[in-house]
């Protein structure tokens, strides 16, 4: 009979980090063990349940045995199994009786084509297995495959030693409300486990059938098993305590604190005014990442004193709680305040002597070295795009100072916001502070661009100089490996200049970052091969916005080195693409692109005299009827119009070639006929090769 299953281990506290992956790879073991041993039924579903101290999986429509299954084994070819005679031989009768099938007789047996000769097949019935057996194998399986950050051993109460994540005091095995009876860890597994280690009523709690688990633990255990409903009962709480503020929530701290509470109630805490004066991205993260806490702040993004903690007690009188909690992030705000005042002693400019003293690369020198590179390469972009040239030194001279201040040092994720902060102290333009933290933009897909022109030209430079560098001494990305992060200074360049629609060519930047370079002993300039990196990623960018591998290839087809119109050029494709003219004239381009390939003679200017058939002289006159008007919509940026005049020619290319024949005998007519697809040709693929659109 069908029932539900449930598998639960019972631990000491599990590592909050690695719970959501244990336990998906704990329930997903046991599931696919049982599948792959055929004990689910039709429409089975499994629930996942982790909690600090506890892996379990429940999973519905588990048979108690495995259905009979219909088996064909190869036996012996029939050369092997049948003498000359065609009697029985003495290896066909061993054979039967190691499969265990000694009385069968070679009537019995199918004979079939087997390759290139005949075997003998036996056919038989193998009766399922119980659920017993089966779920052992699956949980050995699966316990030794789980992803163990790192594993501990302890010893069982009998004196063996065991090797887990954390030692395991408890097993439950149910199929309805029986008993499985599995062994793990020393352990034979029962309907007994624990509740919350505080709030439970009674100690031990059975569970007296599988579908009971998670209300068993939730109503006497106090206990909330699932880890979906346990993050979205803190998600509800949080935002409810929050009122009118708002909540600073992310994904990854919600995740870690529903990974460190079973039963998770919100209590509001506070800390003094006074700390406010502390950058307030120093309070947040010293609070989220040390203490787990959630920071408010107001509509407009200030933070505010009170935040909110997740405990794991439901308490009558929360303020021993709540006091608890306060006066352990006071000395981490203390900490945070007395690091910022001491850092503004000193100015940026004062440390960056101190550069000299920290390794960038072995074979790129110095952070000190590569500032001087990024100044350089910063000032020779901004001057390129008309941005401040000293205003772009500057910020490039300053950029990476914070990395020496004890804030940073104490908090790295802070390197850049602490550069903005001690900037503005230092009295540096607001430029200049701003791209000591913009430089860094955008950090991740769908990040922020910086927002100012020194920003930019450092952003830039930054970027830049590191794919360079790094790629001139052979560390370039390979397979999934990408230890300086290359995929993403590329992608960030591509988005600066398509979306700030620079304009300036991808072969210049690289140019001015080789120059940097120059110098050091071996460099050899990697710039042909960064830039095929560069627009490899922007094949995959243009795809994920939405443009089709055809309309994308038309474009970079040609090679574009500047990328400022080339979403325009994509759009002006797309529309085309939709005109019922554009398959005829993509098609007849690529015929022609096929044409001027293979010809090696020298094409000069169209000859009206040579115009001997009416549909060349007809396609001649079209050509230069629409051309001043392509030429204007191509000089205006109207890439769009320049397409969808070009499709005015359909019905007079068609013509040519069903009536005019290219290659004609006369080598006159041939290099003439040649020379009106060359013009028609250089019209067409203007803004894109039109002809990668043909099917």
């Amino acid at each position: 009979m069908n029932q539900t299953l449930l598998v639960e281990l019972l631990t000491e506290e599990l590592p909050p980090k690695a719970l959501v992956k244990l336990g998906e790879a704990f329930a997903n073991g046991i599931v696919n063990g049982l599948k792959a041993r055929d004990f689910l039924d039709a429409g089975a579903t499994a629930t996942t349940y982790a909690t600090p101290r506890r892996l379990a999986v429940s999973i519905t429509n588990v048979r108690a045995t495995s259905p009979d299954k219909s088996i064909r084994e190869k036996v012996l070819p029939v050369s092997v199994a049948l003498d000359a005679s065609g009697n029985p031989t003495a290896p066909l009768a061993k054979k039967l009786a190691a499969m265990g099938f000694a009385d069968v007789t070679v009537a019995s047996l199918e004979r079939a084509v087997d390759g290139k000769a005949e075997s003998f097949f036996y056919t038989y019935t193998a009766a399922g297995s119980a659920l017993d057996a089966g779920l052992q194998a699956a949980l050995d399986e699966t316990i030794g495959k789980l992803p163990i950050p790192k594993v501990m051993s302890y010893q069982r109460p009998d004196g063996a030693t065991v090797q887990f994540v954390r030692p395991v005091h408890k097993l439950i095995a149910l199929h309805g409300d029986r008993v499985v009876p599995l062994q793990a860890f020393g352990l034979t597994a029962g309907n007994v486990t624990l509740g919350h280690r505080f709030l439970s009523h009674g100690g031990p709690l059975t569970v007296p059938h599988a579908e009971r688990y998670a209300a068993a633990l939730e109503t006497e255990g106090h206990v909330i098993a699932n880890p979906a409903a346990r993050k979205d009962r803190i998600r509800t709480a949080l935002l409810e305590k929050a009122g009118a503020d708002k909540v600073l929530m992310p994904e990854s701290l919600l995740d870690e604190v529903a990974a460190l509470v079973e039963w998770p109630v919100v209590y509001e805490c506070r800390f003094e005014e006074e700390f406010l004066a502390v950058p307030q991205e120093c309070l947040i993260l010293t609070m989220q990442t040390n203490q787990k806490y959630f920071a408010l702040t107001d509509l407009d993004g200030k933070l505010r004193s009170r935040f909110l903690i997740v405990s794991n007690i439901a308490a009558k009188d929360p303020q021993h709680i709540i006091g608890g909690n306060e006066r352990v992030v006071r000395p981490r705000l203390s900490d945070a305040k007395f690091f910022f005042e001491q850092d503004k002693k000193k100015t940026l400019e004062a440390r960056l002597p101190l550069l000299a003293n920290v390794v960038y690369h072995n074979k790129l020198g110095t952070q000190s070295e590569r500032t001087m590179r990024l100044t350089s390469l910063a000032g020779l972009i901004a001057k390129r795009l008309g941005y401040d040239m000293l205003l772009a030194e500057r910020g490039a001279l300053l950029a990476k100072a914070d990395l020496l201040t004890d804030m940073v040092g104490e908090f790295p994720e802070l390197q850049g916001i602490m550069g903005t902060y001690y900037a503005r102290h230092d009295g540096e333009h607001e430029e200049v502070a701003t791209a000591a933290s913009e430089h860094y933009q955008p950090r991740f897909a769908g990040d922020a661009l910086p927002s100012t022109a020194t920003g930019t030209a450092v952003a830039l430079a930054d970027k830049l100089e590191t794919l360079v560098g790094i790629w001139s001494i052979g560390l370039q990305p390979t397979g999934d490996k990408d230890p300086f992060a290359l995929r993403r200074h590329a992608l960030g360049v591509l988005r600066m200049m398509l979306e700030k629609r620079l304009p300036v060519a991808i072969s210049e930047l690289l140019g001015y970052a080789a120059a940097q370079f120059e110098t050091r002993a071996g460099f050899k300039d990697p710039s042909l091969e960064v830039t095929v990196f560069i627009i490899d990623r922007l094949r995959g960018m243009l795809r994920e916005r939405g443009f089709t591998p055809n309309e994308v290839e038309a474009v970079l087809a040609q090679d574009p080195d500047r990328l400022d119109d080339i979403v325009q050029r994509l759009e002006a494709v797309q529309a085309f693409a939709a005109l019922p003219e554009s398959a005829s004239l993509a098609a007849a381009n690529k015929r022609i692109t096929n044409i001027l390939k293979k010809t090696d003679a020298a094409i000069g200017a169209v000859s009206q005299d040579l115009l001997q058939e009416d549909a060349e002289r007809k396609l001649y006159d079209a050509i230069a009827r629409v051309r001043p008007e392509v030429d204007a919509a191509f000089a205006a940026g109207d890439f769009t119009g320049t397409l969808k005049t070009l499709a005015q020619l359909r019905d007079d290319v068609d013509a040519f070639f069903n009536d005019v024949m290219v290659m004609a005998e006369d080598l006159a007519l041939r290099n003439n006929r040649l020379a009106l697809l060359s013009s028609l040709h250089g019209m067409m693929n203007r803004v894109a090769d039109i002809s990668k659109l043909a099917a």
